[in-house]
């Protein structure tokens, strides 16, 4: 559970629409925080505003912010966190965008 604080910590990033930014760049900029290059990050972005609906990212950002509590590696963030903790979501499409976008941009080994 410690690991995917981290990946949460990076979802709560990515996920918090508030702003003037789009979805995309916030996506971008929270995984890039967390050690992923901006083309990657950059996809999954791109990918994540163009299959979720606002609430479903803003779902992912609540959940992932609920994970960052005690996060003893704040720097770290695995492909599988990112859809550990989609997946926690009970809303098959986020784990199925997350798992996608991840997928589809690289970020999977």
């Amino acid at each position: 559970m410690k690991r995917m604080t981290s990946a949460t910590g990076a979802l709560a990033l990515l996920a918090s629409i508030a702003g003037c930014a789009a979805p995309a760049t916030r996506i971008s900029t929270g995984l890039q925080r967390y050690g992923l290059d901006q083309s990657r990050s950059d996809c999954v972005g791109g990918r994540l505003q163009a299959n979720l609906s606002l609430g479903q990212l803003q779902r992912l950002g609540k959940a992932a912010a609920a994970y960052r509590q005690g996060d003893t590696t704040p720097g770290v963030l695995t492909p599988s966190d990112l859809i550990r903790v989609a997946s926690e979501l009970r809303d098959p499409k986020i784990a199925l965008e997350v798992g996608k976008a991840a997928a589809g941009c690289g970020v999977l080994p």
